[in-house]
């Protein structure tokens, strides 16, 4: 049960208004043409569904809450049940009927979690897995020196043993499989290794090597698979901003392994920290519409036109390697597809 005391609404209103803003994009925001005065949250909904019933980009909701950059940080901004108003202009969470001038301390009680800034079902398990085995995350793991009674493969149950584990950790430990390259669009390029989770394991004792039991085998473990500790998943509460400087990349992968993918899917982008990229940055998805050649008659070389990029969709950047980037998909004109570009908003 959470618990929420704040006084509704004249005094707070005023105080939000008067703090500093988030930063603008260069663009004014535009509304959507009927937008309605006042929405009441439910389950399920994101911060960025209930901006789009407002704004026709959605992405920049934090331009127009009447709260600065940390408060739109905060995680436990609105539940479901409570209103979101709206004067034309600004969002704001208030009371939309009863006596104006009641202003006394309101208990809110909401048994339910807060609106995330987008379904972090989607996202939580790329938050919480290492994903890409580049040289930090290399630096930091463990190796599987060696399997018990001197098994080809191990699982559920099977002691292993690891190198370098001085003492345990709260969470246990992960087994990984550094399995599949990140190509680039060239196809020859390898950006980074995407590694496959095989197993959950328990520290027995420390040691050189230490002992692990397996606890939880989604596949076979090896010798020479990797070991990190099991790590909390990141609360993810950016506030979505267009990069301050140019960038361009393309869709190197898609989750699953489809060719093809929409709404809500998390994409793998070939552009990474070394781009400038940071989680919360906001990406438009752009098709390549190719060249065509025009000839007035039969048999004449024409004239070659480069059709313009045509725009597709958002995708919301929540996770940063050196080389690449994760970004789930969260507006989409027909299917984002492989070696898209993505481009500034």
């Amino acid at each position: 049960m959470k618990r929420i005391i704040f006084s509704l609404f004249v005094g707070a209103t005023a105080a939000l208004s008067a703090l500093p803003a988030v930063q603008a994009a260069s663009e004014p925001v535009q509304v959507v043409p009927d937008a309605p005065s006042s929405y009441t949250v439910v389950r399920g909904d994101t911060l960025w569904s209930i901006a789009g019933r407002f704004i026709k980009d959605p992405w920049r909701w934090p331009e127009v809450w009447r709260m600065n950059r940390d408060q739109i940080r905060n995680p436990h901004l609105i539940y479901p049940g409570q209103v979101v108003m709206f004067d034309g202009r600004y969002l704001s969470i208030g009371k939309p009927v009863g006596d104006p001038r009641d202003i006394r301390p309101r208990v809110y009680i909401e048994d339910s979690d807060p609106i995330p800034t987008v379904p972090m079902s989607v996202i939580t398990p790329f938050l919480i897995r290492p994903l890409v085995m580049d040289d930090k995350v290399a630096k930091e793991a463990r190796t599987i020196v060696a399997l018990d009674e001197k098994r080809v493969l191990s699982g559920e149950g099977n002691i292993v043993f690891a190198d370098n584990i001085a003492q345990d950790n709260a969470l246990g430990w992960e087994i990984f499989r550094p399995a599949k390259p990140i190509m680039d669009v060239d196809g020859k390029t390898v950006l980074a290794y995407e590694s496959e989770q095989v197993a959950d394991a328990a520290l027995q004792a420390s040691g050189e090597p230490a002992t692990l039991e397996i606890i939880d085998a989604k596949s076979e473990v090896l010798v020479g698979d990797r070991v990190l500790p099991r790590r909390s998943p990141d609360i993810f509460s950016y506030v979505p901003h267009g990069p301050e400087h140019e960038v361009e990349g393309r869709v190197v992968g898609i989750y699953h392994g489809v060719y093809e993918t929409g709404r809500h899917s998390v994409v793998t982008l070939n552009i990474g920290a070394n781009y400038g990229l940071e989680p919360g940055h906001v990406l438009a998805v752009y098709r390549d519409r190719g060249d065509v050649t025009y000839a007035e008659k039969v048999g004449d070389p024409g004239k070659v036109y480069h059709l313009p990029s045509a725009r597709i969709g958002l995708a919301l950047v929540f996770r940063v390697f050196d080389k690449v980037a994760y970004a789930i998909i969260t507006d989409a004109d027909g299917g984002v597809k492989m070696g898209d570009f993505v481009r500034n908003p």
